[in-house]
């Protein structure tokens, strides 16, 4: 910016502070530039955006428009509310870094299948007396019904859900679940 551009924001910024409405719109259109490109300058990583920064410093312009001493040059005045308003935002943002999920998405572990080994399943059912093993094994490792369970053992539908329900809590117990 020259002394002349200097010159011209101050005389209408003193003609906007004196009611001229036409003044002040001129001279917020020319200072939203200036802040603009001010700060994006300053911003080289994401996380503040420059339009939320150059509206809050125009609004706090407005505001403290009155403080503003019309023997001092306009623009350091200017450039200092700006740096302000930056400083909040980057206060604001804190230390946090925000990255698109999509950019990482593929760095993400599938999740396993859980697999129990036949050795671990045996080591469940060996405490086990051999009516609730055999109910116990052929409703959750064979995945029968309680009615095929029922047949296969010739006991009752309710003799199958009793061992079940006693051999399952046996097992969470030995284990170290209630």
């Amino acid at each position: 910016m020259t002394g002349k551009d200097e010159a011209e924001l101050s005389r209408l910024l003193k003609a906007a502070i004196e009611g001229d409405e036409k003044a002040y719109a001129d001279f917020l259109h020319r200072i939203a530039a200036l802040v603009r490109g001010f700060v994006r300058r300053k911003i080289v990583q994401g996380g503040v955006d420059p339009e939320d920064v150059v509206q809050e410093t125009l609004l706090a312009i407005h505001v403290k428009r009155h403080t503003w001493r019309s023997d001092a040059p306009v623009l350091p005045w200017i450039y200092a509310i700006a740096r302000f308003k930056l400083i909040d935002a980057f206060r604001r943002r804190g230390r946090r870094i925000e990255v698109e999920i999509d950019e990482i998405a593929e760095t993400f572990a599938e999740p396993e299948t859980e697999t129990v080994s036949e050795r671990d399943i045996n080591r469940a059912l060996d405490g086990l007396p051999p009516t609730q093993r055999s109910v116990v094994s052929s409703i959750s490792v064979d995945g029968r019904s309680i009615g095929e369970t029922a047949a296969k053992l010739g006991v009752s539908e309710t003799a199958v859900r009793v061992s079940l329900h006693r051999g399952l809590a046996a097992i969470a117990k030995r284990f170290g679940r209630q």
